[in-house]
């Protein structure tokens, strides 16, 4: 076993430091996006917080799952969080894995650009509901938020305290956004079957302990499962496909290309094509197409 390490470590090595060298060029031609991934999440955290201070308790509301479902009761109420809790870093590691692995499809920068919470926001501050959780609830201390005493107070957010005690942030569940986009990406951008079957059903349960424990209504739960997917459907149409690794992509193909690349670049395949090499020519549609050519 001793020898087996010795052998393999120098190759791990050198593949996790080739892994970060493509990714770090990849941050570097991406880092606006990233970066406003980052700021928006931080202004949902801040929004969620900032509601808090709106939310003002009552009757817990009529609600079809609360009636189906049985109450899991207080103490129970880490099942949810516990679950999706190894969803999240189970996403993580997976998205990590072609710094490991040597058959790689995905690059780990391109991925987490595309997760952001911004519809959330506006929905939660449409209609503010009294929340069904237990520390939301009449009577709770917890429930409504004191005047800050600055404004700092509010900026900070009370992390992590404020984000496990939060009300008000309701329609529709940040739980299931995050269990959806994870879901969905490695619907797409997986490779074992078995685990995109887990992965569905994992996505269920989560939504069904979500409403045993009482922590969202079932419209939160709801608009969350066809808002997402709207979105994805939406990103798939319009934004660029994420390439395929596994077909040879290089870091040097994901970047930003300028017109005046793009030009010189044409111009290269055009002197091919003179010269009677062979070449690869773009059309207008956007497919490209490979000519073989003798000189005349």
């Amino acid at each position: 076993m001793p020898v087996i390490f010795a052998r393999e470590a120098p190759k791990l090595w050198r593949k996790v430091c080739a892994e970060t060298s493509t990714e770090i060029s990849l941050l570097a031609g991406t880092w606006k996006y990233f970066l406003a991934g980052l700021v928006i999440q931080y202004l949902h955290g801040l929004a969620a917080h900032g509601v808090h201070y709106l939310h003002r308790p009552g009757p817990t509301l009529q609600d079809a799952g609360f009636f189906f479902l049985p109450e899991l009761g207080q103490d129970r109420t880490y099942l949810s969080e516990t679950l999706f809790t190894v969803i999240f870093f189970s996403f993580v590691l997976w998205t990590f894995h072609p710094f490991v692995f040597q058959y790689k499809k995905i690059y780990t920068v391109l991925i987490w650009c595309r997760v952001s919470q911004i519809l959330r926001i506006i929905t939660f501050y449409s209609t503010l509901l009294p929340g069904p959780n237990y520390h939301c609830r009449e009577g709770s201390k917890l429930a409504r938020l004191p005047h800050p005493e600055s404004a700092l107070e509010v900026l900070l957010i009370n992390f992590p305290r404020g984000v496990m005690y939060g009300c008000g942030d309701l329609i529709f569940s940040s739980h299931m956004i995050f269990t959806l986009v994870f879901v969905r990406t490695y619907q797409k951008y997986g490779t074992k079957r078995c685990i995109k079957q887990i992965a569905w059903l994992v996505a269920v349960i989560q939504s069904l302990l979500i409403l045993a424990s009482r922590k969202h209504y079932t419209v939160d739960i709801v608009v969350a499962w066809y808002t997402v997917n709207l979105v994805v459907f939406f990103i798939d149409q319009k934004l660029p496909e994420l390439p395929d690794r596994s077909l040879g992509s290089t870091s040097q193909q994901l970047l930003p290309i300028s017109s005046r690349d793009k030009d010189s670049k044409n111009r290269e395949e055009l002197d091919k094509f003179r010269n009677g090499n062979s070449a690869t020519l773009p059309l207008e549609s956007g497919k490209p197409v490979n000519i073989s050519c003798c000189p005349i």
